[in-house]
């Protein structure tokens, strides 16, 4: 079983370098946006700090939209869904494989780039600390999300833009606490409960989601 989800993994995470545009749009994404800001806004240090912890979960929640356009669309013209249902071990558990070796290239380099925008956004190095843990957090949330939306429109001509609208207000909330606990912690107010909260809800999603979308993926391959 264990060897089973490791070659999954090591599979998935070798098919996602190997096609390069599939994290590397939205990483490039998140850089010009994130730089475009203190160009088109001001270079006010002070203004730049309060702005900065809204406009970089919004530049990271645009990112994971992005970097969903193409998941499991190769895997059902390779055949490798229908492999996975006719496979005895559960559907949730290999797709959680999957979700996390999709978080790890798409998402987990968004993150390590935040001391180096914490400097270009004047931020001190604990804030940036504090963006780093909403950050991980907050961003399997929005695979996990991203993941559910594409499971349920898979096949359909107007993928995108149903996409966008199925999961985007799933995901306001997660944005709105996140960047609320970066900014509480700027303003010197506990943050504890907020980052308990936090993980608290990726464990609830990351135990529920899979199933769910397991189930999304066998209503779409029996229509």
């Amino acid at each position: 079983m264990v060897t089973l989800l490791v070659r999954i993994l090591w599979s998935d995470l070798l098919i996602f370098f190997r096609r390069a545009r599939e994290w590397l749009y939205p990483l490039g994404f998140f850089i010009i946006v994130l730089s475009l800001f203190p160009l088109a806004m001001t270079p006010d240090p002070f203004l730049l700090q309060t702005l900065a912890p809204g406009i970089i979960w919004i530049a990271a929640l645009l990112a994971s939209l992005l970097a969903l356009e193409n998941i499991f669309v190769s895997d059902m013209e390779a055949g490798f869904i229908e492999q996975l249902l006719l496979n005895a071990h559960p559907l949730s558990l290999l797709l959680t494989v999957k979700i996390i070796a999709h978080w790890l290239v798409a998402e987990m380099p968004l993150i390590l780039l935040m001391p180096l925008l914490g400097w270009w956004f004047h931020l001190s190095f604990a804030v940036s600390g504090m963006l780093m843990i909403t950050l991980l957090l907050g961003t399997p949330i929005f695979s996990l999300l991203g993941m559910l939306g594409v499971a349920l429109t898979l096949g359909l001509r107007s993928q995108g833009a149903l996409l966008g609208l199925l999961i985007l207000p799933l995901m306001v909330p997660v944005l709105v606490f996140g960047v609320g606990t970066v900014q509480q912690y700027m303003a010197g107010l506990p943050v504890l409960g907020n980052v308990a909260f936090l993980a608290g809800l990726l464990l609830a999603t990351g135990c529920g989601l899979p199933l769910a979308i397991a189930a999304a993926l066998r209503i779409s391959l029996d229509e």
